[in-house]
């Protein structure tokens, strides 16, 4: 992998993380457009530098992570994800992560539930607000719609945020519960992922992977903050049609 691919993956991460549009299915597809061999390194380096977007979130929230009912929220809604990703993670890697046709048809097909969801969604006036208002019972529910997001191109963020509001959430309040639960989530993953794979990392790949994670890392800090500005006066149709539009193209440039 060359620095160039490193940056531009990193860049791809670092857009994608939190927005409702798959970064994982935008890793597999950028790496196929760069005519990257698929192998077992690639998928351990788009795992690995999420954990440079997971950052950004700790910078951001660093003050939430002390605060004791907000912990115990994301220790329940981590839970359901860490079992199903346990028992399922063997499969996941070597079946669906660079799975071109499952990434494709999860975007489109997401994007097509988002558009609908949102149609008919209306958000309670009377939804309380912050992160500690959530119920124990709606943060187990909202982490086993995460785990939904294990599938290629389905992506966490949608996942998550959708669960919350139908669950009654509100949208800013499950909007940072995603970010906040991204990061025993996705740090789990790594840890599991290099704890597996560490015997096959040369110093090449640990290099490529440093500079994917930290232009990740920075890149993350903006997707962050425009997300958060964008829901304020928006709903999440535009990341829908998006979705089916990039499926499109990807099954034009690539299945086709």
């Amino acid at each position: 992998m060359s620095i160039f691919d490193a940056v531009l993956l990193g860049i791809v991460e670092g857009v994608t993380e939190f927005l409702p549009i798959s970064s994982t299915g935008h890793l597999i597809l950028t790496s196929h457009l760069l005519s990257i061999p698929s192998s077992s390194f690639l998928s351990t380096f788009e795992i690995a530098i999420q954990l440079g977007a997971i950052g950004a979130v700790v910078v951001l929230y660093w003050r939430s992570f002390f605060d004791l009912e907000v912990v115990k929220r994301l220790i329940v809604g981590f839970v359901p994800t860490a079992i199903i990703g346990l028992s399922l993670y063997s499969f996941v890697k070597h079946h669906l992560l660079g799975n071109e046709f499952v990434v494709v048809a999860a975007l489109a097909l997401g994007g097509l539930a988002l558009i609908i969801f949102e149609l008919f969604h209306k958000e309670r006036e009377d939804a309380p607000e912050g992160v500690v208002t959530i119920t124990y019972l709606q943060a187990f529910l909202v982490g086993v719609a995460q785990s939904v997001a294990m599938i290629p191109g389905v992506s966490r963020s949608a996942a998550t945020i959708v669960g919350g509001l139908a669950l009654g959430i509100r949208r800013a309040t499950i909007l940072e519960f995603s970010f906040l639960l991204a990061v025993p989530t996705m740090g789990a993953a790594v840890a599991l992922d290099v704890l597996k794979n560490y015997q096959t990392f040369t110093l090449e790949s640990v290099g490529s992977i440093g500079i994917g994670f930290v232009v990740a890392f920075v890149v993350a800090l903006f997707s962050i903050k425009f997300l958060l500005q964008f829901v304020r006066t928006n709903t999440f149709i535009p990341f829908g049609i998006y979705r089916i539009v990039i499926a499109g193209l990807f099954f034009w440039l690539v299945l086709s």
